[in-house]
């Protein structure tokens, strides 16, 4: 207890905070009504946070493993915060209940938010800062969460996720999201795939969606009514289309990278760079 109020305290005020699990002396867990999440903190100033979702079969506690992004967002002051999704009937794990014609196991928007609030109280910083992200499946939740509720959140990153078929009829807008995508991803590629079903045609199958059907769907609720991108930038890896002529107060790019079903190297110092600059 009295290591969980020195955290606090630490990152209310701003100061040095040890950026290890911030919650619960054994497992690291931060329970709410609704689930649990866990959560690192900056050692300096808090400057943001980054909400992640992670993948399909993950958790939390996983999703703030990987040193390269983990490091790097922490090491810009952004305490990081990593929810659980639902167990799995099948014992693989965890995810996300959005997907469309399947049953709501949770109210994710309603978690989500209780999230974020909740890690704003126990770590002293503005609930209106905070960027939702997440990969694969995760990343999906991410695009359902910028349609469906995009005052939620200051931004969204989605990572190798998207919509699924059915793709929505329409999204609420107006967003500021940055979608970053594998060139060569197999496991959700760029057009979709059929998972469960003979093919996309039938009526029983699950597949994902189309991320340029998505993209589409963005110029539209962003009213970049010109459709072609304004901005071509490519540095390192990355190869960026960017909106600009669309709807006061959004923001749209997308980023492909050469690799496959990946968090990419260097994403979350591009991801944070393109967040801090709108």
């Amino acid at each position: 207890m009295k290591r969980f109020l020195a955290l606090a305290a630490a990152a209310w005020l701003g100061g040095a905070a040890p950026s290890h699990a911030a919650c619960g002396e054994d497992t690291g867990a931060c329970s709410i009504e609704m689930g649990t999440y866990h959560a690192r903190v900056p050692e300096g100033p808090i400057k943001g946070a980054i909400l992640y979702l992670h993948g399909f079969g993950g958790s939390g506690e996983g999703a703030l493993r990987p040193k390269d992004w983990v490091n790097t967002a922490l090491d810009r002051g952004y305490v990081l915060i990593a929810p659980d999704g639902l167990p799995y009937a099948e014992g693989r794990g965890r995810g996300w209940s959005f997907i469309p014609g399947r049953p709501k196991l949770r109210d994710e928007p309603a978690f989500l938010q209780a999230v974020r609030d909740d890690a704003a109280t126990r770590f002293g910083f503005a609930a209106e800062r905070v960027i939702l992200s997440g990969f694969s499946i995760g990343g999906s939740m991410t695009s359902y969460m910028a349609c469906d509720v995009p005052d939620s959140f200051a931004a969204y990153a989605p990572v190798a996720g998207g919509f699924w078929r059915p793709h929505p009829t329409g999204c609420t807008g107006p967003v500021r999201l940055l979608h970053t995508h594998g060139w060569t991803d197999g496991t959700v590629p760029l057009e979709g795939r059929v998972l469960r079903g003979t093919d996309a045609t039938d009526p029983e199958a699950l597949v994902q969606g189309d991320i340029f059907y998505t993209l589409r769907m963005w110029r539209e609720v962003n009213a970049c009514n010109q459709l072609r991108a304004d901005r071509y930038v490519t540095k390192g890896d990355f190869m960026r289309r960017a909106w600009d002529r669309c709807a006061e107060g959004s923001a749209l790019e997308f980023a492909l990278f050469p690799g496959g079903h990946v968090v990419p190297q260097g994403w979350a110092g591009m991801m944070l760079d393109w967040y801090e600059g709108l």
